[in-house]
């Protein structure tokens, strides 16, 4: 199969967009990428003059198009959905080509993406939030389909001496800051705790968690040191302080962690909930308390700690990669 693939190519670093292509390969189909933020004119101009950024958007979408009809693609897989109109896919679709959307984002921004929805031929989503605000529009035919992880990028890596006494922590957390978040650790602060990602420079001066902030930002190298030395890895998902967007997606750090053979603790994510068995593959937690009495529990219990560890890898590499996730993606626009 012929598949043309539209997301976003991060140029410092692979993303998720670079993890579904290796899989579209690996699976023997045709690859032929397509960058969707690949804007004429500076952002700053775009942002104060919103005619620019609606020309800007409507070249990009053109040349998607061309793209479509030249390759004679027989499927148009559009990722994240953010930047991709509702009249390029309604165009795609009126020269017979069969589309598919698979939205990788919490629903955030789903302006467009609602507007594009009853056009795409198939719609997937990242998490079953994105399912019931897509179906509250009328639209009722998406699938539920999480990330993943993959395995030539996700895997323990060997680490120099000075390497080990730089990443090894007992717990660590690597993402962006949130208020909620930065209460939540602040109960960890008697343990060996670490934590990287942007925004946490935002802590007050006075926070307990100042002395515990690693660094801002993170490649994909850098978590891979960080994850393979670490006994604990700390997984919460975004909440709106609001109240009023939910998220339920399972965060792609749950699978690569689980991937690099870490013991994963998590919070009571409705969607790793579903994919996931408690004490099995990673364990979950519910409350400040409970985190605090499990991080104690399986510092103490390190050959149980393991062995949830173990099996959490065995199960992400035996069913949640992105060649599972493309397989099925594909299995279901054939009507397999």
């Amino acid at each position: 199969m012929k598949i043309l693939l539209s997301g976003h190519h991060n140029p410092h670093f692979e993303t998720v967009t670079e993890y579904i292509e290796r899989a579209i390969c690996s699976l023997g189909h045709d690859l032929i990428p397509f960058e969707d933020r690949q804007y004429a004119l500076p952002g700053r101009l775009r942002q104060r003059v919103p005619f620019l950024q609606r020309w800007d958007l409507q070249r990009i979408n053109q040349r998607l198009i061309a793209i479509a009809r030249e390759s004679q693609a027989d499927l148009t897989l559009v990722t994240g959905g953010h930047r991709i109109l509702a009249e390029t896919v309604q165009s795609l679709n009126d020269r017979g080509a069969v589309t598919a959307l698979w939205t990788t984002d919490p629903p955030l921004e789903f302006g467009e993406i609602l507007r594009a929805a009853p056009y795409y031929s198939h719609i997937f989503c990242q998490g079953t939030e994105a399912n019931e605000i897509i179906a509250a529009k009328g639209v009722h035919r998406s699938a539920w389909l999480p990330m993943g992880c993959d395995p030539a990028r996700h895997h323990a890596v060997s680490l120099t001496p000075e390497e080990k006494k730089r990443y090894s922590y007992d717990v660590v957390f690597v993402g962006s800051y949130y208020p909620e978040r930065a209460a939540l650790f602040e109960k960890l602060t008697d343990f060996d705790l670490a934590i990287w990602g942007p925004g946490w420079e935002s802590l007050q001066a006075g926070s307990p968690l100042v002395k515990f902030i690693q660094g801002a930002h993170t490649t994909p190298d850098e978590w891979l040191k960080i994850y393979s030395a670490s006994r604990i890895v700390l997984a919460t998902h975004y909440r709106d302080p609001l109240g009023q967007i939910p998220v339920y997606q399972a965060s792609p750090r749950v699978f690569e962690a689980m991937a690099c053979g870490t013991f994963v603790l998590c919070d009571r994510q409705r969607d790793v909930l579903e994919l996931f068995r408690d004490g099995e593959h990673l364990v979950f937690f519910s409350d400040g308390s409970d985190l605090v009495e499990k991080v104690c529990h399986y510092l103490e219990h390190p050959k149980e700690r393991r062995t949830i560890a173990r099996k959490g890898c065995e199960e992400v590499l035996a069913n949640h990669t992105y060649a599972h996730r493309v397989g099925m993606l594909l299995d279901h626009v054939k009507g397999v």
